[in-house]
C-alpha cells in the first residue's frame, strides 16, 4: 500500500529531513523566534515527528496528541516563542514532509494508489491540524496562568 511505503520511506530519511527543517526553522523569518529554544530540543522534536510518523499517525490516541502538544505550547511560552511562531513552525514541518515526498515523485498512477496517497493525506493533514489546536490550548493555558500571577 503506498501510504505505507511513504511513511517508510519518511522515517528511513528522518535524519537529513531533520536536518533540512532545523535549517529551515532558523532561516525563516516567521519562525525566529525559535533561536530561544536549544538547537537540541529542536532537532529531537524534529526527529521525533519524522522518525516516529506511523506511530504519530496509526498508534497514538487522540489524547496522546493532546497531552504532548500541549505540553509544546506551554514549554514554547515559557521559552518566549510567540504563538504565530510556534504555529507557523508546526506549518513548516508539514509542508517540508509533502515537499519533500513531491520530489520523491511519489504519485498516484492508479486509483489504488489514488486512494493510498488520499489516505495518507488525510491522516497526515488530520495530525498537524490536532497538534496546531493543541499546541494553541497549551500556549494559551500557560499564557493565562502567567496572567494570574501576575494580578495576584
Amino acid at each position: 500500500m503506498l501510504a505505507i511505503r511513504l511513511v517508510q520511506l519518511i522515517e528511513a530519511h528522518s535524519a537529513p529531513l531533520s536536518e533540512q527543517l532545523l535549517k529551515k526553522f532558523l532561516s525563516t523569518p516567521q519562525c525566529s523566534d525559535l533561536n530561544k529554544v536549544p538547537i537540541s530540543e529542536l532537532k529531537h522534536r524534529s526527529h521525533e515527528i519524522y522518525g516516529n510518523l506511523s506511530d504519530f499517525l496509526t498508534k497514538a490516541t487522540a489524547k496522546d496528541v493532546e497531552e504532548r502538544y500541549i505540553h509544546l505550547g506551554v514549554a514554547r511560552h515559557h521559552q518566549g516563542v510567540s504563538l504565530a511562531h510556534l504555529v507557523y513552525a508546526l506549518s513548516l514541518t508539514k509542508e517540508h514532509l509533502l515537499n519533500y515526498l513531491e520530489e520523491q515523485q511519489f504519485y498516484a498512477d492508479n486509483s489504488l494508489a489514488l486512494i493510498g496517497h488520499l489516505e495518507f493525506s488525510r491522516m497526515l493533514n488530520q495530525f498537524f491540524d490536532r497538534a496546531v489546536y493543541w499546541a494553541v490550548v497549551g500556549y494559551e493555558r500557560a499564557e493565562m496562568q502567567e496572567r494570574h500571577r501576575h494580578v495576584a
